[in-house]
């Protein structure tokens, strides 16, 4: 299935990083107190390193000039991650890259965000490159999911700040379409735990946003995939972006998400959403 990337989608993604990047520094710079936990293991220090650690992760793959990050055998360790080791893999990072000062972990991030803007600015956002897992991610979903990781961190120094975070719908609305559906129109390589028990029957969960264009995502004989537009479906998930990343990545409950009517499920056989997520599911690095 050939990925598309529109310009005007393209545009959009690198306008976000821009403006959350920006906000992420302003975020960190303001907090009162950056020792304070922003989750159970990380201080508003230690979450915005991690934010850095994805920034330099992106250069790394999108330019060939950027030096690696000083961290033992980290290519090997990205090509044998999956979702479910994610956590392992981010606290090796973090081990090996130990500056917490808050203006220089914002320079620094600003300085990498600034490289990556400049390195794609003439790319083909529909390429790809090798992500976690060997999964191949396209530049504009390397991008979307920066974005990401800013704004879910974000909003957890945000809370322990005490201080407001906005997370437009648009803009987390990146990481579904371009960064999670482009990847497995691509290839998620092994980026999903296939040693999980999976079903033996096919479940297919049609997406619907009005932020994201409507997307079926079907779990059969072991792999995801992409089914074409109007295929049958088991749930229907109807999701506002910001608060349903939120749920993916832990920070929210489900039943607090639904709660909101963050997160509407229907459709002819909802129960079997239990089943899929627990093959398709985000990684929780960090629980509040």
């Amino acid at each position: 299935m050939t990925v598309v990337v529109l310009q005007d989608r393209w545009q959009q993604t690198r306008a976000a990083v821009t403006d959350t990047g920006r906000r992420f520094e302003s975020l960190v710079n303001w907090a009162p107190d950056t020792a304070a936990m922003a989750t159970a293991e990380w201080s508003i220090a230690d979450s915005a390193a991690h934010v850095l650690s994805i920034a330099k992760l992106c250069l790394l793959l999108l330019d060939p000039d950027a030096p690696p990050p000083p961290v033992p055998g980290l290519r090997e360790l990205l090509s044998g991650t999956n979702v479910d080791t994610v956590a392992d893999t981010n606290s090796h990072v973090m081990r090996h890259l130990t500056e917490r000062d808050p203006r220089v972990v914002t320079r620094d991030l600003r300085a990498a965000i600034e490289r990556i803007l400049l390195v794609t600015r003439d790319a083909d956002p529909a390429s790809t490159v090798t992500w976690l897992g060997d999964a191949q991610v396209t530049v504009a979903g390397v991008l979307a999911h920066l974005v990401n990781e800013m704004l879910v961190h974000g909003w957890d120094m945000a809370r322990a700040a005490r201080l407001p975070w906005p997370m437009p719908d648009a803009d987390a609305a990146l990481f579904f379409e371009l960064f999670l559906v482009d990847m497995i129109r691509n290839s998620y390589g092994a980026l999903l735990n296939e040693a999980v028990r999976m079903p033996r029957h096919r479940i297919a969960v049609e997406f619907r946003s009005v932020h994201t264009p409507t997307a079926i995502l079907q779990l059969h004989e072991g792999r995801v995939s992409v089914a074409p537009p109007g295929d049958p479906y088991d749930v229907s998930l109807t999701f506002r972006p910001a608060r349903f990343n939120l749920m993916l990545f832990g920070r929210i409950s489900a039943l607090r998400a639904a709660a909101g009517r963050d997160v509407v499920v229907g459709g002819p056989r909802p129960w079997r959403l239990r089943s899929f997520l627990r093959v398709v599911h985000m990684p929780n690095n960090a629980k509040p």
